[in-house]
């Protein structure tokens, strides 16, 4: 792990697409603006992870599929 130290205003950049602004720290908070392509997706820790058990719980779902066939999307 690479710790960094940083004050209000630095910026920390992962390659050449994403950079990671210090925008405030107040206490033990610190507020950080994110700018990363949009085919990249930042999420919280807690939201990364409910994501991944959202997709696991789908991934292993037994609803049955074969009636799948009959279904059509609507014509756009």
């Amino acid at each position: 792990m690479l710790v960094l130290a940083r004050k209000k205003g630095q910026v920390i950049k992962l390659g050449p697409d994403i950079t990671i602004t210090v925008l405030d720290v107040r206490g033990d908070t610190v507020r950080l603006g994110i700018d990363a392509p949009r085919s990249l997706p930042v999420h919280r820790l807690e939201v990364y992870t409910e994501i991944e058990r959202a997709n696991q719980e789908a991934a292993q779902s037994t609803i049955p599929l074969e009636g799948l066939a009959a279904f059509k999307l609507p014509k756009q």
